[in-house]
C-alpha cells in the first residue's frame, strides 16, 4: 500500500490542533510555537503533493485514496487531486503560517469575565486561551484541505459545513477589539458577525444537503445502487448509464449552487462578509476571504459543473448578471467605505465576482484564469489585509479618516501597504493582472457584452485603492500617529514573502497555468463546451490559397 500522502496532508494540521488545544493555558509560547510548526510540516507536505503530481497525466485525479465507509449508503472515503485542487492545498498550506506569525498576540489580550453567582456583579480580567485561537486556525486548515481532497459528495459535504464550526469561535470568540463604542459594543458586534456568519452558510448547507440526497437517490434508482462517487457518476453519464432528467438535474444545480455561492460569496448572498471580515482580526480576515471562501468557488468547477454540465449551461446567463453585479456593486460600495477592513472585504466581493464570472464564461482563458485568479487573490489580499491588521494594531482603529500622513513615520509599512493595494487593482508586473486579463479576456471571446462591463470594476478598483492611500498614507501627520513604529522583523518575515510571491506570479506565472490547464480542459470537455472560434473575415488572399 503506498503511503496516503493527501490524508496525511489533512491530518497532520487536524492533529497539530489537537496538540496545541491540550498545551495549558500558562504556556501560551508553547502553543504558539507549536501550531507554526505543525503548519510548517503541512506546508511542507504541500509541496510534496506538488512535486509528485504530474500535470497532463491520465485519469482527471492523481494521488487516489479509497476507502469504503458506510457501505449500506454509498458513502466512501475518497481522495483525489486533479491541478485546480493542488494550487488551491498550496495556498492554504502557504497562508496559514503566515496567519499564525501575524496573530502571534492576537490572543494575548486581558478580557472581562463576569463572577458567576454574584450578587454585586462584580467581574475580574482573565487572559484568553491562546491555544484555542491557534488550535481553530489548524482545525479550519484541516478541513478546507480535505475540502479541496474530496471526491466523495458526502465526504466533501461534512467538511464543507463542519468548517463552519472553527470559524464562528474565531470571530465570535476571537474578533477584532479596535472598533468603536467600547469592548461591550464591540463584544456585541462580534458576536451578530459571527452568527450571521453560521446562519448563512448552514442554510446554504442544509438546502445543498437536499440536493445530496437527491442525487444519492437519482443514481440509486438508474444504477442499481446509489454513490456519491464524483468519479463513478461522471463515467456513469459518460456511458449512458446515467441521464438525470432536466428538471431534476436543474433543482440539484440549484442546491449545489446555492450553497457555493453563499460561501463564496455571490451577490445577493455576500451580507455576512463585511461583518465577519470586519469583526474578525486581520488573520481570521484573511483565513475568511483567502482560504474559506475559495471552497466555495471550487466546489463549483468541481461539483457543479462536473456534475450538472446541462444545467450549468442553462444557468450560465443568470450565474454572469449576478456575477456583473457583484463585480460593480462590490467596487461601488468599497469606493464609499469609511472602514479600512470593511473594504477589503467589499473589494473581495468584487473580485469573486470576476472568478465566477470567468467560470462559468465556459471558455479555458475564463476558467484558468478564474483559477490563477483564487490563488492570486488570495495572496493579494492576505498581503493588504495583513499589513492593514499592523496598521490597525498601531493605532487601535479601523477608520480611515483617523490616519493621515503614515509614509512619513512608517515608510516600510507604507510601502508594503501601497504593493498590496496595487496587487489588488491588478497592477500589470503583479500577479492577480494575469488572472484578471484571462477572466476578462475568456469572458470576452464568448460573452462581449458581460466582459466589457466587467472593465468598469478595474477602473472602480483604482478609485478604491488609492483614495484608501491617499488619504491613510500621504498629506500631514496626524498627532495620533506621530510616534507610530514601522514592521518588526515578525511583521515583515509575514509580508515581505507574500510580495515576493505577488512579483514572480506577476512576471513569470507558467508554472501555475501549467498546472491547472489541464484541469481546466478536463472540466470543459465534461461540460461539453469548447472555446469559440475567433471571427476573422477571411481575405482574398487567403481565399486564392485555398
Amino acid at each position: 500500500m503506498s503511503f496516503p500522502l493527501l490524508t496525511a496532508t489533512a491530518a497532520v494540521p487536524a492533529l497539530g490542533a489537537i496538540a496545541t488545544a491540550a498545551v495549558p493555558a500558562a504556556r501560551r509560547t508553547v502553543a504558539k510555537w507549536l501550531a507554526l510548526l505543525f503548519s510548517l510540516a503541512t506546508l511542507v507536505l504541500a509541496a510534496v503533493v506538488a512535486v509528485r503530481f504530474a500535470p497532463g497525466a491520465e485519469g482527471p485525479f492523481q494521488l487516489t485514496e479509497s476507502h469504503a465507509w458506510i457501505k449500506d449508503f454509498g458513502v466512501r472515503y475518497e481522495l483525489g487531486v486533479d491541478g485546480i485542487a493542488v494550487a488551491l492545498i498550496a495556498l492554504t498550506a502557504l497562508l496559514v503560517p503566515f496567519v499564525i506569525l501575524a496573530g502571534w498576540h492576537d490572543a494575548d489580550a486581558l478580557e472581562t469575565v463576569s463572577d458567576s453567582g454574584s450578587a454585586a456583579g462584580t467581574s475580574h480580567q482573565r487572559w484568553r486561551p491562546t491555544q484555542g485561537f491557534f488550535a481553530l486556525v489548524l482545525a479550519v486548515e484541516a478541513m478546507v484541505v480535505i475540502s479541496f481532497e474530496a471526491t466523495d459528495v458526502f465526504l466533501f459535504y461534512i467538511f464543507f459545513e463542519a468548517m463552519l464550526i472553527p470559524m464562528y469561535f474565531l470571530i465570535g470568540g476571537f474578533g477584532d477589539r479596535a472598533g468603536t463604542g467600547g469592548e461591550e459594543h464591540s463584544a456585541t458586534l462580534r458576536s451578530q458577525a459571527a452568527v450571521k456568519f453560521l446562519l448563512y452558510n448552514l442554510a446554504g448547507g442544509l438546502i445543498m444537503l437536499a440536493a445530496v440526497i437527491g442525487l444519492y437517490a437519482a443514481t440509486a434508482d438508474q444504477l442499481g445502487s446509489g454513490t456519491f462517487s464524483l468519479t463513478e457518476i461522471v463515467q456513469a453519464r459518460a456511458d449512458g448509464k446515467l441521464a438525470l432528467g432536466t428538471g431534476t438535474e436543474r433543482l440539484l444545480f440549484l442546491g449545489f449552487f446555492f450553497a457555493f455561492a453563499v460561501k463564496a460569496p455571490l451577490w445577493p448572498l455576500h451580507t455576512w462578509l463585511p461583518g465577519a471580515m470586519g469583526e474578525s482580526t486581520a488573520p481570521v480576515a484573511v483565513l475568511i476571504t483567502a482560504v474559506v471562501d475559495k471552497v466555495g468557488t471550487f466546489a463549483m468547477l468541481r461539483f457543479c459543473l462536473q456534475l450538472f454540465p446541462e444545467a450549468s449551461s442553462w444557468a450560465t446567463p443568470v450565474v454572469l448578471v449576478l456575477a456583473l453585479i457583484s463585480i460593480l456593486y462590490g467596487a461601488l460600495v468599497a469606493v464609499g467605505q469609511r472602514d479600512i477592513k470593511r473594504l477589503i472585504a467589499y473589494a473581495s466581493i468584487s473580485h469573486f465576482g470576476f472568478i465566477i464570472m470567468g467560470i462559468f464564461a465556459m471558455t479555458s482563458q475564463g476558467q484558468g484564469g478564474a483559477t490563477l485568479y483564487m490563488v492570486n487573490h488570495g495572496i493579494s489580499t492576505a498581503a493588504l489585509m495583513l499589513v492593514a491588521g499592523f496598521l490597525i494594531s498601531r493605532r487601535g482603529s479601523r477608520l480611515i479618516s483617523d490616519y493621515g500622513g503614515v509614509q512619513k513615520v512608517a515608510p516600510v509599512l507604507a510601502g508594503t501597504f501601497l504593493v498590496g493595494g496595487l496587487a489588488t487593482l491588478s497592477l500589470p508586473g503583479l500577479a492577480p493582472f494575469v488572472s484578471e486579463f484571462l477572466v476578462l479576456v475568456g469572458t470576452f471571446s464568448r460573452y462581449p457584452v458581460v466582459g466589457i462591463v466587467a472593465t468598469v470594476g478595474i477602473v472602480l478598483a483604482a478609485l478604491y485603492v488609492l483614495v484608501l492611500y491617499q488619504r491613510t498614507m500621504t498629506g500631514p501627520v496626524k498627532a495620533e500617529v506621530r510616534t507610530m513604529p514601522d514592521l518588526k522583523a515578525r511583521e515583515l518575515a509575514v509580508v515581505a514573502p507574500l510580495i515576493a510571491l505577488l512579483l514572480f506570479l506577476g512576471v513569470y506565472p507558467k508554472p501555475l497555468t501549467d498546472l491547472v490547464n489541464p484541469a481546466v480542459d478536463h472540466t470543459l470537455s465534461v461540460v461539453d463546451q469548447h472555446d469559440p472560434r475567433p471571427d476573422v473575415p477571411v481575405t482574398a488572399d487567403a481565399e486564392a490559397a485555398k
